[in-house]
């Protein structure tokens, strides 16, 4: 069955960075489009970044445009997320999620298939 986990969450001061890893098993991993999102206490969860299958288009939130970086190793079936000059907003646990769509989609309604979430939190 599909699995997707991610790893490298904690906790980091404000200004400081963190990279988060997902790595999938069970499906054809350049078929699919590789989303982030995250989710806040008490708030709705939230797309923050999109790579298609090649890793060469990518989209992100404005609130993160400039600071995360997403990419992917197919070769790996890994997805990455370099998140730098963290704030304490940015505190949420960060799911990884996988879209059979050649479209950088950032609808959640999009994603089959979801990791269980790394805790980043940000301390000010």
């Amino acid at each position: 069955q599909v699995q997707l986990v991610e790893s490298g969450g904690g906790l980091v001061q404000a200004g400081g960075s963190l990279s988060l890893s997902c790595a999938a098993s069970g499906l054809t991993f350049e078929n699919f489009a590789m989303g982030w999102f995250r989710q806040a206490p008490g708030k709705e969860r939230e797309f923050v970044a999109v790579t298609k299958w090649s890793g060469f288009n990518t989209y992100y939130a404005d609130s993160v445009k400039g600071r995360f970086t997403i990419s992917r190793d197919n070769a790996k079936n890994t997805m990455y997320l370099q998140m730098n000059s963290l704030k304490p907003e940015d505190t949420a646990v960060y799911y990884c999620a996988a879209a059979y769509t050649i479209q950088l989609s950032t609808s959640r309604e999009a994603y089959r298939y979801w990791g269980q979430g790394t805790q980043v939190t940000v301390s000010s």
